[in-house]
């Protein structure tokens, strides 16, 4: 098959060299004329939903489905030996952060062609963080399928046995206030005001919220050590190591933020809205709220995942069929059903009505996204942001254990992720090159 990347190209850039001999050897697959697609599974709940989907291809588009599902953690690995030994599918689902390396890369071909070419799809109907999230280089490299902000879930049961009244639905509350409260709520070894994960993904959120950012405009150099960001982390470390707010963390690898809001004793989660299928097999009751505002005001991240088709795949009927199951697995009828089963807030404004309580609140998701309530900042990230998070990773969750200053952590990181944004630069400037 055709491709814009060699083997060997490609190999070095995913740090799959050495593999790829046994990943030539695969089986051919299935006969061509089926609807192949690949996509992250970890539960059962999850693979009802996709299985879902395959039927609904079916319907719509008369040929065999075949979805090859993985478990999320190895996802991105087996997808990288599909793509370098030319049996990926024809269609392939696409974490937001992962979108610009694939894209880089030349792993995935641009769609906006198919797009323009198509008078039966537009994204209008797309919300605009999506549509970014999708995008690389000027480009749109994948269709989205689910999108949303963080929000903060809470415990009303334990508001309510302490009198404290139930925060806004609608008005996210200022860092000054929900510190107050989470402290007010803490009871040290009995229960905790607040919970988050200790690593970037969640930081990021408070980092946006105070103005800040990783990364500066251009992505030349990393912008932690700026006051905004450095309030920003002071301030969510502190709920760690000063107020001591947030449950003993016991293993920085597998602390679940999930996993303590579950138990009952946790007033505040930060998650996202796909965690609501999760949540909703809690024993108490609960709701979600606005993230609260910084100094920049209620701006967490927006995150989503989307669909995007290999660059190998054929012009011709093979590329037909392919651009036909990716606008099928992102219409309003697929989307439906993912909705519907609560895995999260569908990419498409017009299956956002799909998205139903409980929790009680859930329609401020959609709102936040249409710019009516609070507002979002869609996960800026780079070309080799595994990388950047790795690194992330080492040394700054140790200040969640008070080991560290947020300053000697920051300081000891820039120069490194200097070095990353550079490489991200160089990265970008050959795609652009190569028309990518």
């Amino acid at each position: 098959m055709h491709t814009n990347l060699s083997r060997r190209r490609f190999l070095q850039l995913s740090g799959l060299a050495g593999v790829g001999a046994v990943a030539a050897g695969c089986s051919s697959g299935p006969p061509a004329g089926t609807a192949t697609w690949s996509m992250w599974s970890s539960s059962a709940a999850e693979k009802k939903v996709w299985q879902d989907f395959g039927k609904y291809v079916e319907q719509q588009l008369g040929v065999k489905s075949v979805a090859t599902l993985t478990p999320s953690s190895g996802y991105p690995t087996k997808l990288d030996l599909q793509l370098v030994s030319g049996t990926a599918s024809l269609v392939t689902a696409l974490n937001g952060t992962l979108i610009p390396t694939y894209a880089a890369r030349g792993a995935h071909r641009p769609l906006d062609d198919l797009i323009a070419a198509d008078p039966d799809f537009s994204l209008d109907d797309f919300y605009g963080t999506s549509r970014k999230i999708s995008s690389f280089n000027g480009k749109t490299y994948a269709i989205g399928f689910d999108v949303a902000p963080t929000v903060m879930y809470y415990n009303k049961d334990l508001l309510n046995k302490q009198g404290i009244p139930l925060p806004s639905r609608t008005e996210p509350m200022s860092w000054a206030t929900f510190r107050d409260l989470a402290k007010q709520l803490t009871k040290p070894g009995e229960q905790y005001g607040f919970t988050c994960a200790p690593a970037i993904d969640d930081l990021v959120s408070w980092i946006y919220c105070a103005g800040g950012n990783v990364m500066s405009d251009d992505a030349s150099h990393s912008t932690l050590g700026d006051p905004e960001a450095m309030q920003a982390l002071q301030y969510v470390i502190d709920l760690f190591v000063k107020d001591k707010v947030t449950p003993p963390i016991k293993n920085l690898v597998t602390e679940s933020s999930l996993s303590n809001f579950m138990q009952g004793n946790v007033a505040f989660m930060q998650n996202g809205p796909w965690q609501v299928v999760n949540a909703r097999k809690a024993k108490f009751d609960w709701d979600i709220i606005p993230f609260p505002a910084g100094a920049a005001g209620s701006t967490p991240r927006v995150s989503g995942s989307s669909f995007a088709i290999p660059s190998a795949v054929r012009e011709g009927p093979q590329l037909d069929l392919a651009w036909k199951l990716l606008k099928t697995l992102t219409s309003t009828g697929a989307l439906d059903i993912y909705a519907k089963a609560g895995r999260n807030n569908p990419a498409r404004l017009s299956a956002g009505s799909a998205f139903q309580p409980p929790p009680d609140n859930l329609g401020i998701v959609q709102q936040i996204l249409a710019g009516k309530l609070a507002g979002g900042h869609a996960f800026d990230v780079t070309t080799n942001w595994n990388q950047v998070k790795q690194l992330l990773g080492q040394d700054l969750p140790r200040t969640f254990l008070g080991q560290v200053t947020v300053a000697d952590a920051i300081n000891g990181l820039t120069p490194r992720l200097d070095v990353l944004m550079r490489q991200h630069l160089d990265t970008t400037r050959q795609a652009t090159a190569r028309k990518g």
